[in-house]
């Protein structure tokens, strides 16, 4: 059923992305730093770990689960800490060693997919009237 239920979730929240690109001015970029709050405003108010616990890569494979993965750090840190300098550097580090796993692996493939191919410009063709 946890399959049926990420299917579902994951393509609910690319459906409204997809909405959000044809009926909006948004741009692709604009909507994924959305998303990337979206999933820190969750993971801040508590509900992206339940809604990850229904639906699973649903909601972790999208951008979303990256926010939720920086907002899971800074909570960790910001709870973990003592107060004082620690917990504010602690608010800075501990995002980005949460998330450091998939930044590398999104590092790594996007270096070794740029050795395997070359891009190539677009030719711009120009119409002639004839």
């Amino acid at each position: 059923m946890s399959i049926c239920y990420a299917f579902v979730i994951g393509g609910l929240l690319c459906a409204a992305a997809q909405v959000l690109i044809d009926r909006t001015n948004l741009t692709p970029a604009r909507i994924l730093v959305l998303y990337t709050v979206l999933g820190v405003f969750l993971g801040a108010v508590g509900l992206y770990r339940p809604l990850f616990d229904l639906a699973g890569c649903g909601v972790s494979v999208p951008i979303l689960g990256f926010g939720g993965t920086v907002a899971t750090g800074v909570s960790e840190a910001v709870n973990g800490a003592e107060n004082g300098f620690s917990a504010f550097l602690g608010v800075f580090i501990s995002p980005l060693s949460a998330a450091a796993g998939g930044i590398g692996a999104s590092l790594i493939f996007a270096f070794v997919i740029s050795l395997l191919f070359r891009s190539k410009p677009k030719r711009m063709t120009s119409r002639r009237n004839s």
